[in-house]
C-alpha cells in the first residue's frame, strides 16, 4: 500500500511499475484510472464492482481496505498525513504477518542471526 497524491492514470501507472514485478497477474476493478495496465504486467483483469465481486474476486482487497479504516478510525484517530505512508507500512506488515502463527518465534530468531550468517560466510573466519 502505497499514499498516492491522486488517482489518475498516469500516477497509478506510475505506481504499478515501481511496485507490481511484470510476471504478475492484476486484478482491479474497472477504475479509468487503471486502463492500459496490461502492457506493465503478465495480465490485466478487470472486474466489474458488484456486491458478487466483493464477495468473491476482489474478497481480500475489500477485507483489507476496511480493517485499514477500522484502525484508522478507531486505533489511530489522529492520522494526519504526514505520518499516513508510516501508518500503512506498520498495517501491511501487520497484515502480511497474520497467518504466521506459531512460526513466529522462528522467523524471529532466523532475522536475528541472518545477518551473522551473511557476514561469516563472506568473511576469511568462522565465528
Amino acid at each position: 500500500m502505497k499514499v498516492l497524491t491522486d488517482v489518475t492514470k498516469e500516477t497509478v501507472e506510475q505506481f504499478v511499475e515501481e511496485s507490481i514485478d511484470t510476471e504478475s497477474v492484476l486484478f482491479t476493478n474497472e477504475n479509468t484510472a487503471c486502463v492500459n495496465l496490461e502492457r506493465l504486467v503478465e495480465e490485466h483483469i478487470k472486474i466489474k464492482s458488484s456486491p458478487d465481486s466483493t464477495k468473491v474476486a476482489l474478497n481480500w482487497v475489500h477485507v483489507a481496505i476496511s480493517n485499514l479504516k477500522r484502525n484508522l478510525l478507531g486505533i489511530y484517530h489522529m492520522v494526519s498525513e504526514k505520518y499516513l505512508q508510516n501508518y500503512l507500512y506498520e498495517f501491511v506488515y501487520k497484515l502480511n504477518r497474520k497467518f504466521f502463527g506459531e512460526k513466529l518465534f522462528n522467523r524471529l530468531i532466523f532475522a536475528a542471526i541472518y545477518p551473522y550468517v551473511q557476514h561469516s560466510e563472506k568473511s576469511d573466519f568462522l565465528i
